[in-house]
């Protein structure tokens, strides 16, 4: 991707987390990313096409830095390694806020708009596949179906942890005690 369609996609990110979807006017994005709204035109078409390229942008964000490991994390603990992944969608940085308030904003909006709903759809479909396989490899005895259940919880949980954390309703590390405890409650405490 170039230099100048990812600062877009940065600034998308910053306006939808500061205004919101319906706040994504083109000229403020133009502005936001220091470029002309021609060339947003020409990287995107049209105000759709952004939002989509903003929705797979922050989730491939999301990728990036839920892959993170800690130093001294065994690669061959499942356990500890589905814990990482979910916790770090929960940590005080700008990136991970940022990331999480669009998030939620393109969430929201999605009822309204059903192009964004079914982009929104395919996005939380790959997030949730992605921990029924790590619940997989932590839980090797149990089902899919069960797995799949897992996530789509846990998942959900952690959208709602993350509205709650970042409007200020609960404390970070009280959110990520939840967090834990629903992964024990889901694997088992041992």
């Amino acid at each position: 991707m170039s230099d100048r369609r990812t600062e877009i996609l940065r600034a998308a990110t910053r306006v939808i987390a500061r205004r919101g979807v319906r706040g994504l006017r083109v000229g403020e994005l133009a502005q936001e990313a220091g470029v002309s709204t021609a060339l947003i035109y020409y990287h995107f078409t049209d105000r759709a096409g952004t939002l989509r390229r903003t929705l797979e942008f922050i989730s491939d964000r999301a990728d990036r830095y839920t892959a993170e490991r800690s130093p001294g994390t065994h690669p061959d603990d499942a356990r500890a390694d589905l814990e990482q992944v979910l916790l770090l969608e929960l940590q005080d940085t700008p990136e991970v806020r940022e990331n999480s308030t669009a998030w939620g904003e393109l969430r929201a909006s999605a009822v309204f708009e059903p192009d964004l709903r079914e982009d929104l759809a395919r996005a939380t479909h790959t997030w949730v596949h992605e921990i029924a396989d790590l619940l997989a490899r932590a839980d090797p005895l149990g089902t899919a179906p069960a797995h799949a259940a897992a996530a789509e919880r846990l998942t959900a949980l952690i959208e709602g942890l993350s509205v709650r954390w970042l409007s200020g309703s609960l404390p970070l590390d009280h959110a990520r005690h939840l967090l834990e405890g629903a992964i024990d409650a889901e694997l088992g405490s041992g």
